[in-house]
């Protein structure tokens, strides 16, 4: 992923460390894997799909993986387009749509301003009732604690915080534009 941009940088290694947990006896081999990924992006295709198969039943998970993959991305402050058009082709090797995509990556723009109804995944169309619905699904899918519920490691629990922090932001927003 650090690779995609052409520099691996240290916040990028420092964000995977957040992200990725290692076991202290498996640190050799991840760093030798970590090693030879930051030479070449080459070959994630066949690990982005092992990874599909063993998650298929877990479409939540690739999500949050795919999350946490945006994290590391974004952690030299720069969301590189050769890094979007990266995590868009795992996302599709994941079956994660174009629209899917689209709403998981807005969240991780690095913008001064975001459209709060991207940020949902919505229309601005919604009426109030719907959109009030919609909300309370995403914060009750998104809540750390429903996360560590569905099996996602604690490490993700940052990156969770953060995307409910969109969320709210972008509900907040909206419901005082719309004074509800």
């Amino acid at each position: 992923m650090a690779k995609a941009d052409g520099v691996v940088t240290d916040d990028e290694v420092n964000a995977f460390k957040e992200v990725f947990k290692i076991p202290a006896g498996e640190m050799k081999n991840v760093a030798q894997i970590f090693n030879m990924a930051k030479k070449d992006v080459t070959g994630y295709e066949v690990y982005a799909e092992q990874l599909a198969s063993m998650l298929k039943n877990n479409r939540a998970l690739l999500q949050d993986v795919l999350e946490g993959l945006f994290h590391i991305a974004k952690a030299d402050k720069v969301l590189h387009p050769r890094e979007v058009e990266f995590l868009g082709q795992v996302a599709a090797r994941f079956g994660i749509n174009k629209t899917e995509f689209g709403y998981i990556k807005v969240r991780h723009e690095i913008v001064t301003k975001r459209d709060p109804y991207d940020v949902l995944g919505i229309n601005a169309s919604i009426g109030n009732d719907e959109l009030k619905s919609h909300y309370r699904r995403l914060v009750s899918e998104n809540h750390p604690d429903k996360l560590m519920a569905r099996g996602v490691p604690e490490e993700f629990v940052a990156i969770a915080t953060e995307k409910i922090s969109a969320i709210n932001e972008a509900y907040g927003q909206i419901a005082k534009e719309r004074r509800i």
